[in-house]
This record gives C-alpha cells, structure tokens and sequence, in this order.
C-alpha cells in the first residue's frame, strides 16, 4: 500500500533528491498497521539482482534492510563490499511482536555485514534480542551502543528508548561523538513504516556526500515534516518542529542546564516565545517541561541504578543533595530515598 517497504524507499530517495535502484529480498503481505506475512526471495534471484544493477551502475550509498536467509546475507555482503556508505537496518521484530529473522540470520548479520557498514540503525526492542538485555535507560542505550561497536559497524543509530513518559530518544554514537536525539512525538515515529524511511532517507542523504550526523540530521528534519507529522498536523509545523527542537536540546543538556534562557537562547527565539510554544503543544510551560524530563530521569536512575542519591544529584546537575532532595520532594511528594525504597518493594 506504499506506507512501507520497497515503494516508501523509491519515494523517499526521490523526495531527498537521490535515484533510487531497487533489490527485492522478500515479498510481504502489509498494510499501514504491520506486516502479517513474508516470503524470502532465493538467495540466486536476489544476488541475480544485486549483480543486474552493478552492471549498470555503482551505488553511493546502499541500505540493507529485512533479509532472514543466513545465504542470502553472506553472499550479499560479497557483492556490496566495495561501498564506502552502507546503512545496515535489520527488522528482528514485527510490530505485533512475532520474530521477523531467525537466529542464523542475526549470526549472518554480525558476521558478515555490520563489520563491512558505516552506519547501523536498529531500534531499542530490536538490540535488546541481538545483544540479550535490556534497555531501559539513557545509560543502557551508550552501553548498548558501545557493545554494537565491537561488531564493527563505525556508527550506531540506536532508536526508540521510550523508557521516560510522554518521549521518544534516539542515540547517535559514533567516532567523537555520542549525541541524543529527542521527540515528543511517541505515536508518530512509532508509526509503521517511520522507521524504514528514516533509514532510507539517511542512505540518501549520505550519497549525496553528507556525513553521517548531517545525514540523520537531514533524514529527522524530512520525517518530521513529512510523515510524522503528516496526518495529525497540516498546518504550519513550526511550533512543533521548534518544540522538537527544545526537547533534542533538553535531552543533550538536561545535567548541566536547568534554565528556560538557556534553551531560548539555543533556538533563538525569546524565552516568551518558548512559552508560548510550549502552552501551545503540550499545555506546559518550558520550565514545567524541564523539571518533568529532569524527575523522570531522577525516576529511571533511583530505579533502575544502584548509584546513591549523591552521585545521582551530580550526574543530572544539581548544587548539592540538598539541592536534589527538595527539589525531588518538591515534585514527588517524598524524599528520594523513600521512594527508591518503596519501588524496590514492589
């Protein structure tokens, strides 16, 4: 129906201004609310196709994306290896929740194709299965991300943590570089098919010679404006987009910046604006919105951490435990410690 897979690719390679070249590795059965069915092509009639293109032409860029034959993915890797910009984004789970990839195929994916990429992009649910644990934190989301490195890929696209209420964060990790991305949006990115034209819309970008936090950067802006957003919000995108904006810059900078002028300042815009954005999209003002994000993150670290109320206090940029502990109280209603102790009874 064009919300996914091989049609919404073309689409958004046309719409990012790169040229599109095509090869099928499985047909499905889908709509816009998930895939119900898959058939994997043979491993002869897609390398056949891999090798019709080749003929033709090179690739800038090359995405990889659903494949579940360990065959199929080794003799893939073969025939791309001389690409300088390949974007590996395996579908392990299905929207409903069924495995997409058998385990082979995951042990072909490490083997033979995340040492040869430059970008792997794979969500939260999904990295959780390939490494075998969980992610229930920003913390969790670096070591995650850490761990994926040692399989060879030079830059990790982890997204989806939705650990912290009303938010989606996607981590960018790479050489010099660890930066979040952040959306209130969690509906919207969760959509069917927002993942694979993410990724699709990055390879684009990066044949067109952006580098790889341009190219995301680049991607995030398109998805925003383009499908995101798409049905829940035909007019003027600005306030949500700049909304978006503030709570990227809040994800990056929540432990050394509590102050809405300092986040005004980042986008610009005067700290009334901000406001004025702010009571427009969520019913918050900016320094409700900060102290939220900032007591759910003090939740995650109280409760899923073993750090103690001092070093938590410093890790999210606090004067003292003083500090710390008034201003938890202040919104919870109880002391830090008591409610470490409570959530650790239950």
């Amino acid at each position: 129906m064009g919300n996914a897979g091989i049609q919404a690719d073309v689409r958004t390679i046309k719409d990012m201004g790169g040229y599109a070249v095509t090869v099928v590795t499985a047909v499905t059965i889908q709509n816009s609310m998930g895939i119900t069915n898959v058939h994997q092509l043979p491993t002869d009639l897609v390398i056949g196709q891999v090798k019709a293109v080749y003929e033709e032409m090179v690739p800038q860029a090359i995405k990889v994306g659903m494949i579940d034959n360990a065959t199929t993915i080794s003799a893939i890797s073969k025939e791309i290896l001389g690409c300088s910009n390949i974007i590996c984004s395996p579908v392990i789970l299905a929207s409903h929740g069924g495995l997409l990839m058998s385990n082979d195929s995951l042990i072909a994916y490490r083997q033979y194709v995340f040492p040869i990429c430059k970008l792997l992009i794979i969500k939260c649910t999904d990295a959780e299965i390939l490494l075998g644990r969980r992610i229930s934190t920003d913390a969790d989301m670096k070591e995650a991300a850490r761990l994926m490195h040692e399989m060879g890929p030079e830059w990790v696209l982890l997204r989806g943590g939705t650990f912290a209420k009303e938010r989606i964060n996607a981590l960018l990790s790479g050489p010099n570089c660890q930066k979040f991305f952040s959306s209130v949006n969690i509906e919207g990115w969760q959509r069917h098919g927002v993942g694979g034209a993410l990724s699709t819309a990055i390879a684009a970008r990066l044949a067109q010679a952006d580098d790889v936090p341009t190219a995301i950067t680049n991607a995030h802006n398109y998805m925003h404006s383009q499908v995101v957003y798409a049905s829940t919000q035909p007019r003027s995108l600005q306030p949500h987009n700049l909304y978006n904006q503030f709570i990227t810059l809040l994800s990056q900078h929540y432990t050394t910046a509590h102050d809405v002028s300092f986040y005004a300042a980042q986008l610009s815009i005067s700290t009334r604006y901000l406001s004025q954005i702010t009571n427009a999209v969520c019913g918050r003002s900016p320094k409700q919105v900060i102290d939220d994000y900032l007591v759910q993150e003090c939740e995650q670290q109280l409760s899923t951490t073993s750090q103690t109320i001092q070093q938590i206090s410093q890790q999210l940029g606090f004067t003292s435990q003083i500090a710390f502990t008034k201003f938890f109280k202040a919104k919870k209603g109880c002391a830090p410690t008591v409610y470490r102790d409570g959530r650790m009874l239950r």
